[in-house]
């Protein structure tokens, strides 16, 4: 067993933490009819050192805030929409390019915004406020601790119901957006703040209220109206995002197998409840068997409300899962039900692994959520079969490594999770990480073995469930020692497998092809791996060899593959394949069967030597394989142990004898794709795919494969073969062979069911050598639609008719019987609007077939009426989404986009406005590449952009992502805020986030920011933003940046001092804390500042020692902020950066960093101001760190000083020369006697060298004075015509071309110092950048 994680120290907290929650209680009163909620929030928090507590609270209404009950000092910040949004930014937009980048910018902004708390609270009185400053510094006593645990309560209404919190009629729910938690009541809405709550809701009282936890008791009220109070009582800590409620007149439904489970639904679904959850009891049952403990919560419930209240189809809840009605089904539902069965299974597990068990980081997400995926994976198995559930993960894994190929798809990547700020489960992204998680834990468990893999998820289950000391969060590393552990997997294994898996990118893809050798009956396999993605940046995390051989940045994968080798003996497993090393490899694998010796028969005149007829049109080679070797097939990684994409290379009998007596769904799903994609189809592969399609003992899903590869071969080449054997085994299941005709719908094989519904879809996408549709296949879906009867069939053909109204779209007539079932399904609704949806699709797709003949306004005005309000929200879509295909079609993008916006606006449901978006972002994705400023105008742009930063965008957390990706594929960017150049993104601003702010709390608003890790030094991406002001990141202009504006050098000297720990203590305390500016000040004189910067020069050198003649001097003295008198736009800024102490052994103790920037930046004096752009800031340190950096600025003169100072240096150097001579006196005396020693002329040899390389450096330090000199002169001189060119010159710079660099190599030469106090070393690098004029 592994060790159990030893519990933190509960240490005081320090004064910069920021509060935590206790425990929180939660009451409110619902009035559905006025549409209010009223009530109250009760938290115990730790209150920092600070007094101040910080709360996530929008679109409340507070009316006041008591501490321990008393009423105190607060501020709340509600984040209120610029007004003048067009206007900002009308002038900023002007292609697509620009108006992605401003979208990244707000929407980068609008996220770090959300992670400030909005709502200060001030909890301490001035009584304890002076207690607290009178008190000298020490230990705080447990009295105090206890001081610290107040009692905060906000009272406090929501009255408008925009996001969060949702009413529809008589019913109210919540929709767990992210960060949406403090829409309906005051939290620390952040995923590391866990605590249990007491929830209390009052409603009417034919309501029922349905939360968290676990039910204690209802009360009912004798006032009037009635009402009745609902108490519950959640024991298991949680994030604020898990606390759901739903509020409904609802039927509860108590489950018949498990007291625990309760599912509720509106009163006209009762009946489709009854049938869906029959089976949930074994899904719960399963889990707790598997995982050997109880369910984690006292309950858990399921509620299922209509589509058009949902944002998705399930929202998850601490023991509480609320669901769209639309996943119901009756009795006479077939095509629901697996998707229904899967999805409730997968809501059940999210509350084992994602609510229960939390991730300990945002790193560590992907680890709970594919250990969901893995628990649905174990019920697939065993309630739908192992062919289900095997055949789901080979798409799967197929999806996986087409979408892996860049570090969006990063599970465990530190800086893209932070960047990503919980977007990465949003979209196809999202999808793919889930997927690529629960393929990697499967991989492991392939490894350890399944049992191993089961005891650790027992161990983390049990741990938790521990009541002396619980640990209810999981990290990647963790689980990696369990691996190790309980698993049994060795060290060096994992340690190459994390990383490569979980920290990059990217699945190997495996190209083989082997070769029979008969005299040593062996194989002679060649493979050559490749990666889905080129590692370039990631490879770093593994140290990676750059020089390496392997292609493309590949560096490998831990393990080694299986190859399985069929033969006429047996089947045998060759795990020879290593996935790192050379990336091409070429192994020998022995054969067991042996071919028993034949004679030779010669063949007879007209035939093949395989015995066969010239009508056979079979290759020779493919047969003589089959008859020269005992080998039937052979496959790679048969067990999926890798997520691997692998293309094999063997013959076509070889693939036959696969799909024909392979019984495993991946090997014929593999078999049907190979042979699909021959050059050259035969007689043979025709006849195995037909004959795999009538094998009723086959996997349905697998068979619906083959019907589609038979209509991809069908062509005027092969006659037509495969729609003449699609037709015919159609019309041997299901016509009359008496007339001719369909016979009435029965359905009662459900497997024969699929796969007969799936052959008119395979007949309508055959093409004849015209690219039309055969006449055969259109008269075939016609005559299908035409005599469909379900009067006798127990089962809805709803789904059959939308299958067959689908086909018809993939033709080019049958508008008019389209029409008659549109009006028909119209007055007599189908399941869900299923074929209504359908009938407007096909619709959709015919007029854009047939726009050249036929006028879209009679489609138009067909399909406009389903648009009302009125009807289901499916089919409100499916219009909307077919009026922006026609309108795509005829007049662009631009008016696509515009008509989006228009929908989107009138939408009432965030489901809806979800579709949308995603169509939106396909058409967007139509166009390819970037959109050129022609097609799009940049009105359009701007209003897209208004919508992102619009109340509907906030209410909407998907809409808002899919608009920012919009505007990402209109310039031909990725749709991921992954990979978004933040130093590049354009300034927003003061953005305004609070009316009126009082700014009582101004001085520790910092303190009660989420601490964020610091991020590494050269990685400007991260931006730290003050509570007053906040603004996006901008562009960070380093120090050898070019302005075009003056052509002109400008030398910038960089200087890096290290003094000796001898030095005083007091120069160390002297050199204290440093004022340094905000953002936005230091975004402004920055600005500034390098508007008129030319070209710099750079070389790095190493100083001579202390005691030479220095350019700069350092006393023990506070360093200040002093400009040049000579040239005010010259300077030398020093940063002293972490000191520490050093033995006196120790040559440096301390660093200093000095970067000296010469030029005519202004011809003003500067005042001496803390925000002045000259002293060096660093807005790339997070608050906590700015808080305690010690950080110090200095300013010297360039070259130029009083006359004094030279009479200074020169009695310096006297002084110093007159030392040297007396010690050297001293020493030739001492070592008078040794001159004969070896060790002493070793001494003196080393001395020389010395010497010799002093001499160097002084001829080095007189080229560097002479280039600073010449650079000087330059600069005096282009100042001069700079003055005289005026407006011409400026003029002239704009189309100046990017200027060459010119980079002195850097030379370093080290002396040791002669006296016992160590110097300081000076590396000065000058980088010159001169400007040429186009």
């Amino acid at each position: 067993m592994a060790k159990p994680r030893k519990p933190k120290p509960e240490d005081p907290k320090p004064a910069h933490s920021g509060a935590v929650v206790r425990h929180q209680k939660l009451c409110l009163s619902i009035d559905t009819n006025l549409r209010r909620i009223y009530g109250y929030t009760e938290l115990e928090i730790e209150v920092p050192d600070i007094g101040i507590v910080g709360l996530h609270a929008e679109n409340l209404g507070i009316e006041s805030v008591l501490v321990d009950g008393e009423p105190t000092d607060f501020e709340y910040y509600p984040r209120n929409q610029s007004s003048d949004i067009e206007k900002r930014w009308a002038s900023a937009v002007s292609s697509p390019s620009s108006a992605a980048d401003v979208a990244a910018a707000a929407y980068v902004t609008a996220l770090e915004t959300e992670l400030i708390p909005n709502l200060l609270i001030n909890c301490f009185n001035k009584m304890q406020i002076e207690q607290i400053n009178t008190e000298p510094n020490g230990v705080q006593s447990s009295a105090e601790v206890k001081q610290n645990v107040k009692s905060v309560r906000v009272n406090y209404w929501v009255e408008k119901m925009e996001t969060g919190i949702h009413f529809e009629d008589n019913v109210v729910h919540t929709d767990n957006q992210i960060r949406r938690a403090r829409c309906w009541f005051p939290c620390i809405d952040d995923n590391n703040q866990r605590c249990c709550f007491d929830l209390e809701f009052t409603v009417a009282h034919n309501l029922v209220a349905v939360s968290n936890g676990s039910l204690l008791y209802q009360v009912l009220s004798k006032y009037e109206p009635p009402c009745k109070t609902y108490v519950y009582r959640l024991d298991v800590p949680v994030t604020a995002q898990w606390i759901s409620l739903a509020v409904g007149p609802f039927e509860i439904l108590p489950d018949q197998h498990n007291g625990l489970i309760s599912h509720m639904c509106l009163p006209p679904n009762l009946p489709k409840l009854r049938h869906t959850v029959e089976f949930f009891h074994n899904a719960f049952s399963e889990y707790e068997q598997y995982l050997d403990a109880k369910f984690p919560f006292g309950s858990y419930n399921q509620v299922f409300l209509s589509p058009e209240m949902a944002i998705s189809s399930s929202t998850v809840g601490a023991s509480l899962c609320i669901l769209t009605s639309q996943v119901l089904f009756d009795e006479k539902v077939i095509d629901q039900t697996i998707d229904t069965c899967i999805k409730l299974a997968f809501a059940l597990s999210r509350q084992w692994f994602g609510v229960y068990i939390t991730p300990e980081a945002p790193n560590d997400e992907w680890l709970l959520d594919g250990l969901a995926g893995f628990l649905t994976d174990l019920f697939i198995k065993k309630f739908l079969g192992n062919n289900e559930a095997r055949y789901r993960r080979y798409k799967a894994n197929c999806a996986v490594c087409k979408a892996d190929d860049s570090g969006a798809t990063a599970l465990s990547s530190s800086f893209a999770c932070k960047d990503l700020y919980g977007t990465h489960s949003i979209g196809l992204l999202g999808k793919i990480r889930s997927w690529k998680s629960v393929a990697i834990l499967q991989m492991l468990e392939k490894q350890m073995g399944p049992d191993f893999f089961k005891k650790i998820l027992q161990a983390i289950i049990c741990r938790a469930q521990s009541t002396t000391c619980p640990v209810r969060s999981l990290s990647t590393k963790e689980f990696r020692h369990f691996a190790n552990k309980i698993g049994n997997l060795e060290r060096p294994f994992l340690k190459e497998f994390f990383p490569r898996w979980v920290g990059l990118y990217g699945c190997p893809v495996l190209r083989m092809g082997f070769s029979y050798n008969k005299r040593k009956n062996i194989i002679e396999l060649a493979v050559l791996r490749e990666c889905t993605a080129t590692i370039d940046s990631s490879v770093s995390v593994l140290n990676a060899n750059p020089d390496s051989e392997n292609r493309d940045g590949d560096i490998g994968w831990p393990g080694v593959m299986t190859v399985r080798v069929y033969e006429l003996d047996g089947m045998s497993d060759h795990p020879d394949l290593p996935m790192a090393g050379d990336a091409w490899q070429l192994l020998e694998i022995a054969c067991h069967s042996k071919l028993a010796a034949r004679r030779y028969q010669k063949p007879k005149k007209g035939s093949k030597p395989d015995g066969s007829d010239d009508n056979g049109d079979l290759p020779t080679v493919d047969m003589r394989s089959s008859v020269d070797s005992p080998l039937l097939w052979i496959r790679a990684d048969p067990e999926m142990e890798y997520l691997a994409e692998i293309h094999f290379n063997q013959p076509v009998q070889m693939w036959i004898n696969q799909l024909e007596k392979d019984e495993d769904v991946v090997a014929q799903a593999q078999a049907i794709t190979a042979l699909e994609s021959l050059p050259e189809l035969s007689f043979s592969v025709l006849k195995a795919l037909n004959n795999f399609l009538t094998d009723s003992k086959a996997f349905w899903r697998v068979r619906i494969e083959a019907a589609l590869a038979l209509a991809s071969t069908s062509s005027e080449e092969t006659d037509m073969a495969g729609l003449q054997h699609l037709v015919k085994f159609y019309k041997s299941r299901r016509f009359d062979t008496d007339i001719g005709l369909p016979k009435p719908n029965d359905f009662s094989d459900f497997p024969e069911y699929f796969v007969l519904e799936a052959i008119p879809h395979a007949v309508a996408t055959i093409r004849a050598a015209d690219r039309k549709s055969p006449r055969e296949a259109v008269e075939f879906i016609l005559q299908l639609l035409k005599y469909n009867d379900n009067n006798e069939n127990p089962y809805s053909d709803v789904f059959w008719l939308a299958a067959l109204v689908q086909s018809v779209g993939e033709l080019e007539f049958g508008q008019q019987r389209i029409d008659r079932l549109l009006q028909f399904d119209r007055l007599m609704p189908s399941y869900n609007g299923i074929l209504t949806i359908s009938c407007i699709r096909t619709l959709a797709q015919i007029a854009l077939k047939l726009s050249g003949f036929i006028h879209l306004d009679h489609v138009f005005e067909l399909i406009k009426p389903f648009r009302d309000s009125k009807t289901i929200w499916q089919v409100r879509i499916e219009a909307s989404r077919a009026l922006l295909d026609l309108e795509h079609h005829c007049n662009g993008i631009n008016a696509a986009l515009l008509l989006f916006i228009k929908y989107i606006e009138e939408e009432p449901s965030l489901r809806g406005q979800v579709k949308l978006g995603v169509h939106a972002m396909r058409l967007c994705q139509i166009q390819g590449g970037s959109v050129s400023s022609e097609d799009i105008k940049a009105t359009t742009l701007v209003a897209l952009l208004h919508l992102l930063e619009s109340r509907i965008a906030f209410n909407n957390v998907f809409l808002r992502h899919y608009l920012f990706c919009i505007l990402q594929v209109l310039a031909g960017r990725s749709p991921t805020l992954y990979g978004v150049p933040k130093e590049k993104l354009p300034c927003m601003g003061n953005v305004e986030i609070c009316n009126e702010q009082k700014n009582n709390f101004g001085a520790p608003v910092n303190e009660i920011r989420p601490p964020q890790p610091q991020p590494p030094m050269g990685n400007p991406s991260h931006s730290n933003h003050s509570h007053d002001n906040l603004a996006i990141p901008e562009a960070s202009k380093e120090v050898d940046t070019v302005s075009n504006s003056h052509d002109r050098k400008t030398a910038v000297v960089k200087i890096r001092v290290k003094q000796s720990a001898t030095s005083s203590k007091a120069e160390e305390a002297d050199n204290g804390t440093a004022e340094r500016s905000e953002g936005g000040e230091r975004s402004e004189g920055r600005r500034n500042h390098d508007a008129d910067r030319g070209a710099t020069s750079s070389v790095s050198v190493d100083a001579p020692q202390r005691n030479s003649a220095e350019a700069v001097s350092i006393s023990n003295q506070n360093i200040e902020e002093v400009n040049s008198f000579h040239d005010h736009g010259s300077r030398i800024t020093a940063s002293i950066g972490s000191a520490k102490i050093a033995s006196e052994g120790d040559n440096f103790g301390k660093e200093l960093q000095c970067t000296a920037d010469s030029g005519n930046a202004s011809v003003h004096h500067q005042p001496d101001d803390p925000s002045s752009p000259s002293i060096i800031q660093d807005s790339y340190i997070d608050a906590e760190a700015k808080k305690y950096a010690s950080l110090q600025t200095l300013s010297i003169s360039r070259d130029d000083g009083p006359p004094f100072q030279e009479k200074e240096k020169e009695k310096k150097k006297k002084s110093k020369k007159k030392k040297k001579d007396k010690e050297k006196k001293r020493k030739g005396e001492e070592h008078k006697g040794e001159r004969n020693d070896p060790e002493y002329l070793e001494k003196k040899r080393l001395k020389k060298e010395k010497k010799y390389k002093e001499k160097e450096m002084a001829r080095i330090l007189g080229e560097v004075k002479a280039a600073s000199g010449e650079l000087k002169s330059k600069k005096e001189e282009t100042t001069s015509l700079t003055q005289m060119g005026g407006n011409k010159q400026e003029a002239d710079n704009m189309n100046s071309s990017e200027p060459p660099k010119v980079v002195i190599s850097k030379l370093e030469t080290r002396t040791e110092p002669t006296q016992p106090t160590s110097a300081p070393k000076f590396r000065i690098k000058i980088k010159s950048k001169p400007l040429s004029k186009s």
